[in-house]
């Protein structure tokens, strides 16, 4: 590989692409892309070039919007390690792979302020960048201070999207009530709502329950985190958030269930939008109970992959389909030492994987190659989509007159194999090893300069040369239909004849107390119920202390009694019971033979 300074081989800001095949979400055309200063000047076949431009022969080749990557983590802690993908490697990676411009997420403490964890991310990304890159910022807490916060991001620095989870028990995850209070502060400021979903509280326990069963490899992992926790978690805040009129975004759909919740939801008119990563569709989650450990750690992200072979088909069949908008990478990358902090106990193993620098390549190989998606289609859940729902299209998204100058030459029959022998990123393992994919960038222009040569080999970029995207709210693309909706949604009261009847006269609330009841005493229980008064008959109960036996009055459990009675229990004072072992019937003759059908205490008709 080699790398170039910008403005040694891009002296000229001037660029025409000649002959190439311009695709965008909408329709394919043959044209020419002229573009100057950054943006795209023209567009069409036989237009007009000033002298002095570039000029690429792109004859044969798909000339694509650059792509959009709307879930990277650069410089993310996890676990007391931070990953090594950092603003410049990781932005750097995502160039050579064919995306310009990522969108990369805050997270603040429990406790902090969610505005100074702004600034501090974007003085760690602004210095390093070589791309265009914006922010989502992680609600992790709940309160006023977090509201005010939020509404300073959106209003003021260009925040327009926010992340809660579902998981992360006593770190990140929010309450039902808590989640209700965020849906309806996003929706009144007009954001939009991010949702990671898992169940947080059954993932903590069946965590609890892989460890004390001795599964302490990266299997548990997978294993305390099945997919229907994922999926009930999406319900649920679909759920909630429909209760308020709120669209929502689900990041990080991992598993069969989970989407087609999302495309239930969809279908039913719910504005959620759904986001599977490019690690769901080009591998799975049987990785993790390999023999080797560092693989099976390797592939630890959470919502974890699932074992399912079947599960990346369908989801990029929903993706296909338009029931999954856009493919995030989710790119958070440790390596062996850093995962092996949780060698021991799968739960402290930090959790993600790679996938900036492969998003593209395996969504054409999965998407397009397997005849499930047309050229247009990738291009929708690679770079438009993302731009519409983030408030960025068409500057973003789109080649067309007055767009940003981010743009692929993109061969379609060009081959890769993907290794970490020749991957551009930090880490020291990839889960694509040794996938084969068609379709390459050969080159990648962003901000108007070409930055990549010979699909990756040569790379041309200034360490912060990238730029900072403000998005702003209120996006017509997100929020058109909860504007409509909410004008038909308000409760109005009915118009009825008043009521004319009879009207119940109510006692005073003060009144219809209930007075508490006090114990009665002997003689009022035995008169009201009609029991004999054993405190009058010779029963007595006898104790034997050193041999000597003593009969006590029964006056002297009178209590205890009491108790029995109240409790519905026979009392016996008036019987001739004793407990000292004398009876009043002891004088009577025995009869042989005779059979007792009235047993004392009554018949009973229980079959024993």
């Amino acid at each position: 590989m080699r790398t170039g300074v910008a403005g040694q081989e891009t002296a000229t800001n001037r660029i025409h692409i000649k002959g190439g095949r311009v695709v965008n979400d909408d329709q394919s055309v043959e044209a020419d892309v002229y573009i100057e200063e950054g943006v795209v000047k023209g567009f069409g076949k036989d237009i007009l070039v000033p002298g002095g431009a570039r000029i690429i022969d792109a004859r044969g080749k798909l000339v694509i919007p650059g792509g959009i990557d709307p879930n990277t983590h650069f410089e993310i802690e996890s676990n007391g390690v931070t990953s090594v993908d950092d603003f410049y490697k990781g932005t750097k990676a995502a160039l050579v792979g064919g995306t310009t411009l990522t969108i990369d997420c805050v997270l603040p403490e429990k406790g902090e302020s969610l505005a100074e964890s702004y600034e501090k991310w974007r003085q760690k990304a602004d210095g390093k960048v070589v791309s265009d890159y914006s922010l989502h910022v992680a609600v992790t807490w709940w309160g006023e201070k977090v509201k005010d916060d939020m509404a300073l991001l959106a209003k003021e620095k260009g925040v327009n999207s926010f992340l809660v989870f579902l998981a992360h028990k006593d770190k990140y995850q929010l309450s039902d009530s808590e989640l209700y209070e965020f849906f309806t502060h996003c929706r009144e400021l007009g954001v939009l709502a991010m949702v990671h979903a898992e169940n947080g509280d059954l993932v903590a326990e069946m965590t609890k329950k892989m460890l004390g069963m001795g599964i302490r490899g990266p299997e548990g992992h997978v294993l305390s985190r099945p997919e229907e926790l994922e999926s009930e978690a999406a319900q649920r805040a679909i759920a909630i958030a429909n209760r308020v009129n709120c669209p929502i975004y689900i990041t990080r759909v991992m598993s069969r269930s989970a989407g087609d919740v999302i495309a239930a939801a969809r279908k039913r008119g719910n504005v959620v939008y759904g986001e599977p990563t490019a690690a769901g569709l080009g591998t799975d989650g049987s990785h993790c109970w390999d023999k080797n450990w560092k693989v099976a750690a390797a592939h630890v992200t959470d919502p974890p992959l699932r074992p399912d072979p079947s599960t990346p088909d369908h989801l990029m069949d929903l993706l296909a389909n338009g029931d999954l908008q856009i493919v995030g990478s989710d790119n958070r990358t440790f390596t062996t030492s850093q995962k092996a902090v949780g060698k021991d106990d799968f739960s402290k193993i930090p959790c993600g994987v790679n996938g900036v620098e492969d998003r593209m390549s395996v969504v054409w190989e999965r998407g397009v190659v397997s005849g499930k998606m047309d050229e247009n289609r990738f291009v929708a859940v690679t770079s438009t989509n993302a731009a519409k729902i983030f408030n960025m299209y068409p500057k973003k998204g789109r080649i067309a007159e007055g767009s940003d100058a981010d743009v692929i030459i993109w061969d379609p029959e060009a081959t890769r194999t993907i290794s970490v022998r020749t991957h551009h990123q930090a880490v020291d393992f990839n889960v694509f090893e040794g996938l084969t994919c068609h379709g390459v960038p050969l080159y990648t222009i962003c901000q108007g300069k070409v930055v990549c040569e010979d699909s990756g080999s040569v790379v041309h970029v200034t360490q912060g040369a990238g730029s900072w995207v403000p998005r702003d709210r209120r996006c017509d693309h997100v929020f058109k239909r909860i504007h409509a909706r909410e004008k038909l949604r308000v409760p109005k009261p009915v118009e009825r004849e008043p009521y004319d009847g009879t009207v119940a006269k109510a006692e005073p609330e003060e009144t219809l107390k209930v007075a508490q009841p006090t114990k009665p005493t002997m003689e009022e229980v035995t008169t009201s119920t009609g029991v004999r008064d054993l405190h009058k008959s010779g029963f007595t109960l006898a104790e034997e202390n050193g041999g000597v036996k003593r009969h006590t009055s029964f006056s002297e459990h009178t209590d205890v009694v009491s108790d029995y009675v109240e409790r519905g229990i026979r009392d016996l004072r008036k019987s001739g019971f004793s407990l000292s072992g004398e009876q009043v019937d002891d004088n009577v003759p025995r009869r042989t033979g005779q059979r007792i059908t009235k047993p004392p205490g009554g018949s009973s008709s229980i079959i024993f």
